[in-house]
């Protein structure tokens, strides 16, 4: 028999906890027979003093377990059932390109995605800008699009790892969330939950991550990793750069645009596309879906040329509920701003740095991301045309554009963005895209 406050204790005192007293906890964390207090208590023991690699399996596993997993295997799927995770960035819009790309060369893509963080906007919010599609379906439909689209992006169901939601939320107000070994729990107990056969996690680097250092970002890179295999589950990791938005535009319906363009290849931003490539590619190998990288590449660019991504991007939509032709006309579907206003640069230069956090703030503030959760979201808002790092800039040249409700807001906006860009007198030196990959 196990006592909550002897487990604390133990952590509090720098030992490891045992697979069994976690397991007890994590239950208590579900089923509310261990206090808000005590889940702090531990929350913060763990922030000071840390877990062993070990200790993190097991963690993951008691929070997987805590709810339902899916399992895939009676549907006798004719591919790997794999998925990407991204740690959240600004104008971040590869999930939307990434599970049609997939499943286009034959994997098969449960993507249980999140709602926006601070100034990170979520996939989930870009899907909500579609009409009609439905991101929290019942589980006899998701698995029904997964089976015969090969992709389903939903909301997370309160019924997979529900002990993570409680956990978050105290960790949320102790100031404990930045833990390694618990932000690894909580990622990976949702993605084990979904019954994936691999994982492709993308942990992004610089001012508009969600870690501090570069260091910091190849240590929760490398937590995934071992976390990941040791529980049992295909994983790897790319560090990407968020010095910059990733796309040239950031906003919800704006990114659904984006993505259809894309997917169609009306407009492919050779940064975005050099990301998206490289996790589609990662996730083609640890699928076994490509012998390398060089042929995963080579099957992706065909799935993209021949219009198949798009088709299933389509297919996707229509069937969560969406519109039918919303690739073929997004006008009568998605909604526009009424107020477009260029963002001018105050000085002439090169574009040097961007405070990445700062224009994800800018789109928040546009009504764009949420405060509060409760908040609702205003899907036409946003930025597009956002000049990129190195740019040449005459002084008065646009910035970016800015879609806003209202004037004061755009004015509000106009102020921010020239505020995150630092224009210099010498070009920078370029940041890379994908700064390493991570592998077991």
């Amino acid at each position: 028999m196990f006592l909550p406050q002897e487990i604390i204790r133990k952590k509090r005192d720098g030992g490891a906890m045992s697979a069994e007293e976690i397991q007890f906890f994590v239950r208590g964390i579900t089923d509310g027979s261990v206090s808000e207090g005590q889940i702090a208590a531990l929350a913060m023991a763990v922030f000071f003093n840390d877990m062993t690699m070990d200790e993190r399996v097991a963690f993951t596993l008691a929070m997987r377990d805590s709810g339902q997993v899916l399992d895939w295997r009676g549907l006798n799927l004719p591919g790997p059932v794999v998925d990407k995770h991204s740690t959240g960035g600004v104008g971040d819009v590869v999930s939307l390109l990434l599970g049609p790309m997939i499943a286009a060369c034959g994997g098969f893509v449960p993507m249980i995605s999140g709602r926006g963080l601070g100034h990170t906007g979520g996939t989930l919010d870009k899907f909500d800008a579609i009409p009609g599609y439905c991101t929290v379906p019942d589980n006899e439909l998701f698995r029904k699009v997964v089976q015969e689209v090969g992709v389903a992006i939903i909301g997370q169901t309160a019924s997979l790892a529900p002990s993570d939601k409680r956990f978050y939320s105290i960790r949320d107000v102790t100031a404990t969330v930045e833990s390694v070994a618990m932000i690894t729990g909580s990622i990976l107990s949702k993605k084990l939950s979904a019954g994936l056969d691999a994982l492709v996690m993308d942990v992004k680097v610089g001012s508009g991550a969600f870690m501090p250092t570069y260091d910091k970002s190849v240590e929760l890179a490398e937590s995934i990793v071992a976390v990941g295999n040791g529980a049992g589950m295909h994983t790897s990791a790319l560090l990407t750069d968020m010095n910059e938005s990733l796309a040239p535009y950031a906003g919800n319906a704006l990114e659904v645009r984006g993505a259809m363009d894309y997917l169609t290849g009306r407009s492919r931003p050779a940064r975005l596309h050099e990301v998206t490539m490289a996790l589609c590619a990662e996730m083609l190998v640890l699928g076994k879906l490509a012998d390398t990288e060089v042929a995963a590449r080579a099957k992706l660019q065909a799935a993209l040329d021949s219009g198949a991504a798009a088709e299933r991007f389509s297919r996707m939509v229509a069937a969560l509920g969406g519109p039918a032709d919303l690739i073929e006309q997004p006008d009568l579907y998605l909604e526009k701003a009424p107020i477009v206003l260029p963002v001018p640069a105050l000085k002439a230069g090169y574009a040097a740095s961007t405070d990445c956090r700062g224009i994800g703030l800018a789109v928040v503030s546009l009504g764009g991301g949420r405060r509060r959760p409760s908040d609702a979201i205003d899907f036409a808002v946003g930025l597009t045309e956002l000049a990129g790092l190195g740019d040449k800039i005459e002084a008065g040249q646009p910035l970016a554009l800015v879609h806003a409700r209202s004037e004061a807001a755009a004015q509000q906006a106009i102020a921010e963005i020239q505020a995150a860009y630092h224009i210099s007198d010498s070009a920078p030196t370029a940041n890379p895209v994908v700064y390493r990959a991570i592998r077991p």
